[in-house]
């Protein structure tokens, strides 16, 4: 009896093991990928300045401050060793707030591009719908991804966006509310991808020093 009991332990724990393990592969595969789109997007949105900059450079021109970005409100860490010190879960939170504050204003900048007045409106047009498609696919695998991690990760910040969907009368105006936009989206997902790339990193165990 006592050797059917010990059998029957080293069974259990043995498929407690398997499941946790799968977990553990689920979630690293799960933060590859989003690291993945993460980089991605981050990588389109710089794309996209340099298209703008290239038409309209910034001699003469006054750009709002990246204060006045409508998540700029949100408490982030400022550099890679304070986001260092962050636990996983609040990163993550961080990164679904800043994702799920750009779902208006990327629908803004989706409409705008279309009369944008700039000689690469149409290829600016196309990038800006590329971005809010990776944005969305980003989003429902962080959602699956918190699921997996937690209350804490479930959280959301409330950042919204008040600025309209009006960015401008005259050509100048349009131009410059476009860009500005566009910076501080660009910021944002900057933000977002060094979160999660730092929590990849983690849940591959590396050290810290190399994530």
């Amino acid at each position: 009896m006592a050797h059917r009991k010990t059998n029957g332990s080293k069974i259990f724990m043995t498929v407690l093991y398997m499941v946790a393990a799968c977990r553990a592969v689920a979630i690293n595969d799960l933060l590859d990928r989003a690291s993945e789109r993460s980089d991605i997007m981050h990588s389109l949105s710089t794309t996209l300045s340099h298209d703008l900059d290239s038409q309209f450079p910034p001699i003469g021109r006054v750009m709002p401050r990246p204060s006045m970005c409508h998540t700029a409100s949100l408490q982030t860490p400022i550099d890679k060793y304070q986001a260092l010190q962050v636990s996983e879960s609040d990163l993550l939170s961080l990164a679904r707030s800043l994702l799920q504050a750009w779902e208006d204003p990327l629908a803004v900048l989706s409409t705008s591009a279309n009369t944008l007045p700039h000689p690469a409106q149409s290829s600016i047009s196309n990038k800006i719908q590329e971005l809010q498609e990776h944005s969305k696919n980003l989003g429902d695998g962080l959602d699956i991804l918190s699921g997996k991690m937690g209350p804490a990760a479930q959280t959301i910040a409330s950042l919204p966006y008040r600025g309209g969907n009006d960015i401008g009368d005259d050509r100048i105006s349009k131009l410059i509310n476009f860009n500005f936009l566009l910076s501080c989206f660009r910021r944002d997902s900057h933000k977002i991808d060094s979160f999660l790339k730092i929590l990849r990193c983690r849940a591959a165990k590396m050290q810290p020093e190399m994530c």
